[in-house]
């Protein structure tokens, strides 16, 4: 069999952007999938209310053309309905041509539900947590391999003490000490999406590209700011040097 030679150019046109974005509660983390190239939510949570059209353009001013009003939405209550989604995507070719992102809302709750099923089944609530580990990480390295499509997943925040060096910080959270820790690791571009206020007290919200002394953050294309507008077409656009 011939070697299936490519470049690292070709290979970053095909596979897409991958990013991970974490951030308290109410800061925006779902409204960002509306600002993706044809998005599509894959979903657990009930909180998509704050894509209505109005709260849209409240926050990403009226007649953004990177903004999609009205996106479909794939509930998922499990961990075998989210990989029969990757296998969806995997596989149909319409999906292709209607889909450009896949936007996972949120991996903390879909986490949390996979958690809730697998205790269910064992005596002992710590072997749960194994199984949550391994299903978990296997469905988050599906899509990140998934070629043909960018990739939005969100998670909660909390403040965690990272394992390898011993440095506290605000990270994306999940169920189990080790799973957010891991998270970050399996991402090119990791996130944290912020608020602020104006000297004039307008707020505003941002999203951090590079690692500080309280965030996770990072951007291995070497193309974005340290900070940048909370825009998934235009970020995606910078990373792909368009």
């Amino acid at each position: 069999m011939q070697p299936a030679w490519t470049t690292t150019s070709q290979v970053n046109v095909n596979q897409g952007v991958k990013m991970l974005v974490h951030a308290g509660s109410g800061e925006g983390k779902t409204m960002l999938c509306a600002t993706a190239p044809r998005p599509v939510i894959i979903s657990a949570e009930s909180g998509l209310l704050s894509l209505n059209k109005a709260n849209i353009e409240r926050v990403f001013g009226a007649g953004n053309p990177h903004v999609t009003y009205d996106i479909p939405v794939l509930q998922v209550t499990n961990v075998d309905q989210l990989i029969s989604a990757y296998n969806y995507f995997a596989t149909d070719q319409t999906a292709r041509q209607h889909c450009g992102t896949i936007c996972i809302d949120s991996l903390s709750e879909i986490a949390e539900v996979v958690l809730a099923n697998a205790k269910r089944q064992v005596k002992d609530p710590r072997m749960a947590y194994g199984e949550l580990i391994e299903k978990m990480l296997e469905t988050v390295r599906k899509f990140r391999d998934l070629p043909g499509y960018n990739v939005y997943m969100t998670a909660k925040q909390e403040f965690i003490k990272d394992e390898a060096t011993g440095i506290a910080k605000y990270m994306p959270s999940m169920p189990g000490a080790k799973l957010g820790q891991q998270l970050p690791y399996f991402f090119d571009e990791v996130f944290r999406l912020g608020t602020n206020k104006t000297p004039e007290g307008v707020q505003y919200r941002f999203l951090r590209t590079n690692v500080d002394l309280q965030y996770v953050a990072k951007d291995r294309s070497g193309r974005l700011g340290e900070i940048e507008r909370p825009d998934l077409t235009h970020i995606i656009s910078k990373i792909k040097g368009a």
